[in-house]
């Protein structure tokens, strides 16, 4: 689930945003990006072992902050980032399935069609129990993983050194904005903690779980941004964007290629959306229970003790704003949503280092990668593109209002 949380969207469509920041070195700059994912990864695990929730994060600030609506606003953050992520892998698929029947962007009517279609099908699948989501899951992480090393391990052979050359053709400033734009493509391990009531052995489990899957995909990213950007021009790649993966398997492995990594592309989309509904729904469910939203998100269907209209209410979000932003958006939204919530937990798991065991100086390097990163990121839209920067902060700032109205634990109560 961490690895079908993470391989999802994120290397299929913004492998061009991390080459147009970082270019030649933009493996380095996905190595960058997993190490922040690393430190954070190992916050998790040490706060998931201590506090075992399906709240998972917003469980760890619960008990990390004595002001509640800390926790309750970090929450709602996380629920509308899981939002964005999802529409980002929505997206994705969309754009590989058009490009695979052949309408390279040509027909948008298409490209809608399968992003709503692959986020009712999930909807359906998390609705009919969690026996059915976790095996879909290990199938279709299998596949995505067995092709995307064939592809870097083929891809390598072909690899053409003066596309390397210079390493770090953008500067070195570029490695840290690469790193940030793309950061969403490591959300997902966050939320194996989400599932530790269905896991088996969580005092030996949980913590391998999360390294484990980071540290694969930090592999499959490395090795798949070095053969994309060892085969592709720069002008390839922003001419193809949001499938340029695709278009990098082509001069190697031909019209098949295309095909193998697109089909990889659907799978890692459809299982990091089942992923991320899976985790976010029950995410939702704890954050009810504690007052943090409105009881309705707490109801559970009795034959299967699925939280229903949790599911339904996030799926029908993300639908009308996949259906409403663009890729930009989205993955600007979603990776600066994110870093935020990772330096909480980061925060948390250094506020909390008593109780802790481990080296009590790993939270607060994460917490200072994270904010550092998010903070380049910020300068990056500003100076590039402000709209979506004010976009940004006008939905955190609606979410902000939104848990003040909605939240019991109200600030301007006299319970705090």
């Amino acid at each position: 689930m961490g690895i079908g949380g993470m391989v999802g969207g994120g290397i299929f469509s913004v492998l061009g945003l991390a080459i147009a920041q970082a270019g030649n070195a933009a493996p380095i700059a996905f190595a960058v990006g997993g190490c922040i994912a690393l430190l954070t990864g190992l916050s998790y695990a040490k706060l998931g072992l201590v506090f075992q929730s399906s709240g998972g994060s917003f469980t760890f600030m619960e008990h990390a902050f004595t002001n509640r609506n800390i926790a309750a606003m970090g929450g709602w953050f996380l629920l509308v980032g899981y939002v964005g992520t999802m529409s980002l892998y929505a997206y994705t698929f969309g754009v590989y399935g058009s490009a695979m029947l052949g309408n390279d962007g040509a027909n948008p009517a298409m490209h809608h069609l399968l992003q709503t279609m692959i986020l009712l099908t999930f909807l359906g699948i998390n609705l009919y129990g969690i026996k059915a989501s976790g095996t879909s899951e290990l199938l279709i992480v299998i596949v995505k993983v067995i092709i995307l090393f064939l592809f870097a391990a083929i891809g390598l052979f072909y690899v053409k050194a003066d596309h390397l050359l210079p390493v770090f053709n953008q500067g070195y400033t570029g490695v840290i904005l690469g790193a940030a734009l793309i950061f969403v493509a490591y959300e997902g391990f966050e939320l194996i903690p989400n599932a530790i009531n269905e896991m088996e052995n969580p005092q030996r489990n949980l913590k391998p779980a999360i390294i484990w899957s980071i540290s694969i995909t930090i592999a499959i990213y490395v090795l798949v941004s070095i053969v994309a950007v060892g085969n592709l021009l720069p002008e390839e790649i922003n001419q193809y964007k949001e499938y340029a993966l695709a278009i990098a398997a082509k001069p190697f492995l031909g019209a098949a290629g295309f095909q193998l990594i697109g089909l990889a592309a659907l799978f890692s989309t459809a299982s990091a959306i089942n992923a991320t509904m899976f985790g976010t729904a029950r995410l939702g469910m704890i954050m009810a229970s504690e007052k943090a939203l409105p009881p309705v998100f707490g109801f559970r269907s009795k034959p299967n003790n699925i939280p229903w209209v949790s599911l339904v209410a996030i799926t029908t979000a993300t639908l009308i704003f996949i259906n409403l932003a663009n890729l930009a958006i989205i993955s600007s939204f979603a990776s600066s949503t994110f870093l935020l919530i990772f330096a909480l937990i980061n925060l948390s798991a250094w506020r909390l280092r008593n109780r802790l065991s481990g080296n009590g100086s790993l939270p607060l390097i994460g917490l200072i990668l994270s904010l550092a990163s998010w903070l380049a990121l910020i300068v990056y839209l500003w100076e590039t593109n402000s709209g979506n920067l004010l976009w940004i902060g006008a939905t955190y700032l609606a979410v902000i209002v939104a848990e003040l109205a909605v939240c019991r634990r109200c600030l301007f109560r006299k319970q705090i």
